[in-house]
């Protein structure tokens, strides 16, 4: 069983930014296809942005050009810089781990943007 801990989530005022990082245990953690997705109230959650186990990133229409994604394999962590935060990035933000079509996902971390 693979553990998936997020961290980092806050208030932020908009424009502000905000780091998230996401731990997942077990020693094929380079293997693993690595998401951040988030969930609003009321809403459905949707992806926010993806990196494959080469370093190909990929990221939801809303939040390109502001959010980056990374990983340290060496650390086993995955993480999300969000830039120039609004009041719409509100969420809770959850980690998402794959390997050959099992995941395993974490409990989340909010983010509140307000002023």
């Amino acid at each position: 069983q693979v553990q998936v801990v997020e961290s980092g989530g806050g208030l932020v005022q908009p424009g502000g930014s905000l780091r998230l990082s996401c731990a997942a245990s077990g020693s094929r953690f380079s293997n693993y296809v690595m998401g951040w997705y988030r969930q609003a109230p009321g809403a459905q959650r949707e992806l926010v942005a993806r990196i494959t186990t080469g370093g190909s990133t990929s990221y939801g229409d809303s939040v390109k050009g502001r959010f980056t994604i990374s990983r340290d394999n060496a650390k086993n962590t995955v993480y999300l810089q969000m830039n120039s935060l609004k009041f719409e990035d509100t969420a809770v933000y959850y980690c998402n781990a794959a390997w050959f079509g099992t995941t395993w996902t974490g409990k989340g971390t909010l983010v509140t943007v307000s002023s």
